[in-house]
């Protein structure tokens, strides 16, 4: 063989393998992830969704391909980032949080679609009935706004002398408006007004702490929303620097340095949507899985913040606290 025909042989091997890579890859069932946030922001997320399908057997590059689409808290991209996943004929959109949740409905009736969502799934429309769901859909939910009103009860046990309470929301979250009326049923119960501030970018988040502050919000909760996740570093320190309790949804934020959390366990949340990702391509129906429901709302106290705000903590508080930031 000449030096030519070599070279020949050689470039033409080197050509074949990306298209054999592709070609095995394409074989492979394949997850659209549907993500209204960012990469960085959902590593962990992402990784407890994986750990869940690999219970079922499916590993990422070994048996499943994942095909991610991050909206990058754009949240008007989703329903185009979704109708993206339909024509690539993904096997399963895995959507992960409200709005990704209606855009993959909107976008599919028929691709399988497994969600992990804050708010009620029927209230936002994307299944008929939670223990049978019926269509092409089904999922998870940290139910996030039915503990709503317990969150701001417990923000105002180790506040008590509040009488106005914020509300930080992304008004563009699909479960915006329900939050509100919880919060707000829940403060008039407690005898407080609610001042509610809303913010879509880390700028306006800036602005919605000045404002409470200048408003006499004696505390302020930060309702559950990708947006505030991936900036909790942000408004964990806005809360410190303004010396204004603040309650969230997920122990994430007072691992940060937040004040307290109460809420479901978004890694549970993620992993066990990765558990019936992994069922429905194995050939189970999403018509025939129920809605799964958390069974625990972790309670977390950060003494260190509370010493910070001047805040002496009740016994009471502690007693019940699951878990306690020294």
């Amino acid at each position: 063989m000449n030096r030519r025909d070599a070279i020949a042989l050689l470039g033409g091997t080197a050509l074949a393998w990306p298209l054999a890579t592709r070609a095995q890859q394409s074989a492979l069932p394949v997850i659209g992830l549907l993500k209204n946030t960012t990469a960085g922001a959902s590593t962990l997320q992402v990784a407890a969704f994986r750990q869940g399908l690999s219970e079922i057997g499916y590993e990422e590059g070994r048996n499943v391909a994942i095909e991610y689409h991050y909206a990058d808290n754009h949240y008007d991209r989703l329903l185009e980032l979704a109708t993206d996943l339909v024509h690539r004929q993904v096997d399963v959109i895995m959507a992960a949080g409200d709005n990704p949740a209606l855009a993959a409905k909107a976008a599919s009736q028929t691709i399988p679609i497994v969600f992990a969502v804050a708010g009620d799934p029927v209230q936002l429309g994307v299944v008929a009935n939670l223990n049978r769901p019926g269509g092409n859909v089904t999922g998870v939910s940290f139910f996030s706004l039915t503990v709503t009103p317990k969150r701001l009860g417990l923000l105002h046990e180790l506040v008590p002398k509040a009488t106005v309470i914020g509300l930080l929301i992304n008004p563009s979250n699909a479960s915006a408006q329900a939050e509100v009326r919880e919060a707000d049923s829940a403060a008039r119960v407690l005898g407080c007004e609610l001042l509610v501030i809303n913010a879509t970018s880390a700028p306006e988040i800036d602005m919605a702490f000045a404002t409470f502050v200048q408003r006499g919000a004696g505390a302020v909760l930060v309702a559950g929303d990708a947006l505030f996740i991936n900036r909790r570093d942000q408004i964990v320190a806005l809360a410190a620097s303004h010396a204004v309790p603040a309650g969230y949804n997920l122990r994430e934020y007072t691992q940060t340095g937040g004040l307290m959390s109460y809420g479901a366990d978004i890694f549970d949340t993620y992993h066990q949507a990765g558990v019936y990702a992994g069922r429905v391509l194995r050939g189970v129906k999403p018509a025939d899985l129920p809605v799964m429901l958390p069974t625990k709302f972790p309670l977390v106290v950060n003494l260190k913040a509370a010493k910070a705000l001047g805040l002496t903590v009740p016994l009471g508080f502690l007693a019940i606290a699951d878990e306690v930031i020294e």
